[in-house]
């Protein structure tokens, strides 16, 4: 063969090759059809019962947004989209709007509050344990942690911290042990929702982590912060922006400690939001089944709030916060000039009488050694570039002398 005809039959053959080995391309897939060559429409999103539970007032039950707006009112935010949400007054229990209040939901690290406001009052804070393996089984792949070691020694107020300010999952089973164990801590938590009246609330993990048929309500919550609120430690916890946490022990040396940061962004002003005026906690939560959630609490004057905001269909990592801020904003806004749909009730046990004995306050007391407090505890806070700047101080207290005669208020009277 001559060099003439072996040249063109190389390239003849390095031609063909692309032709061989290109596969030919794909059409794009069909989209979905409803059987008529329409596209097929998006899933619904989910809808609230029926019915709910009535609790705190027969509107409380009922789906959608319930609100009496007086003259002069001003209107709801109109960007909402949170499943569920509530905003009520901390100290006289009044709700004064809603949404979906009782729908039943997952509740995310705002569980947490629960199993603090359960558990504060039986494990001394200065108590020390030391952690073991045995302690950390159960704490659910990529949970929150705030950095617990094994073969370690914390005090109780170091595991505080790291729940209240990292949500960390591994101090709350630790804590869980040394209240005797996880399924005790649990049962706790339940009988302390019952006697709190929190009956849309089914505890399985103390941590808040996803797990069938673990739900709450944004009345539930609410219901619950308020209780918490009565108790110093866990004011103190909640409204802390800042503390230092225990870290390795290396033999010979001091023990190194290293800063947490709260999750709450409204107290921190992370991930580009401003701290909100007045802002005294009290805990956030994210999951995949229960998307965000998040209860605040927040001081004006003398006006003390709660806000609940469960799910917001917005997507963003902000989304939970800046729907909490609109309706603080709206709450202190609308003072006086609505009527409450419904309330919080008192615990089972509270004393509902004129002479009930009112929370003393703690405004002169120090705060625990360690904390930089955020703008919790009834401390307004102001932004004035970019800076915290403290404006008024004083404890936020929520009164224990519970509203007179709403004990009696059956499930399906309504509110008036």
């Amino acid at each position: 063969m001559s060099a003439k005809t072996t040249a063109l039959t190389v390239l003849t053959a390095a031609l063909l090759v692309p032709t061989v080995l290109v596969a030919p391309a794909h059409a794009a897939p069909t989209p979905p059809t409803d059987g008529k060559g329409r596209p097929a429409k998006a899933p619904a999103a989910p809808a609230p019962p029926a019915s709910m539970s009535t609790v705190g007032g027969s509107l409380l039950g009922q789906p959608g947004t319930q609100v009496n707006l007086l003259p002069g009112a001003p209107a709801l935010p109109t960007n909402l989209t949170g499943r569920s949400w509530i905003v009520a007054d901390a100290e006289s229990g009044e709700v004064l709007a809603a949404y979906n209040a009782h729908w039943r939901l997952p509740p995310a690290s705002t569980m947490k509050m629960l199993f603090a406001d359960t558990l504060l009052p039986n494990l001394p804070k200065d108590r020390v344990h030391k952690v073991t393996d045995e302690d950390m089984e159960g704490v659910g792949p990529g949970s929150s942690l705030v950095g617990v070691k094994e073969d370690h020694e914390y005090s109780v107020h170091d595991l505080w911290l790291g729940v209240f300010l990292r949500s960390g999952n591994d101090a709350v089973h630790v804590l869980s042990a040394m209240n005797g164990g996880v399924e005790k801590t649990v049962k706790d938590m339940q009988a302390h929702a019952e006697e709190l009246q929190a009956l849309d609330t089914h505890v399985v993990s103390p941590d808040g982590y996803d797990a069938p048929e673990q739900v709450s309500s944004a009345y539930d919550l609410t219901l619950i912060a308020r209780s918490g609120l009565q108790k110093q430690d866990f004011r103190e916890y909640c409204g802390t922006a800042s503390a230092k946490f225990p870290g390795l022990q290396e033999p010979g040396k001091p023990r190194d400690h290293f800063e947490i940061q709260n999750t709450n962004r409204l107290m921190t002003g992370a991930g580009g939001l401003s701290p909100y005026k007045g802002i005294a906690g009290v805990k956030n939560g994210t999951t995949t089944m229960a998307g965000s959630t998040f209860t605040g609490a927040a001081q004006q004057g003398s006006r003390k709030l709660l806000v609940t905001v469960m799910n917001p269909g917005a997507g963003g990592a902000n989304s939970v916060y800046e729907e909490t801020a609109a309706l603080f904003d709206w709450g202190f806004a609308a003072a006086g000039k609505v009527k409450p749909v419904g309330e919080l009730v008192p615990p089972k046990s509270a004393d509902t009488s004129p002479h009930g004995s009112p929370a003393q306050s703690h405004e002169n007391n120090p705060s625990v050694d360690g904390l930089v407090p955020g703008g919790g505890m009834g401390t307004a806070l102001g932004v004035a570039g970019g800076a915290l700047v403290v404006l008024a101080g004083g404890a936020y207290v929520v009164n224990r002398r519970w509203p007179r005669g709403r004990r009696s208020r059956g499930r399906d009277e309504e509110f008036v």
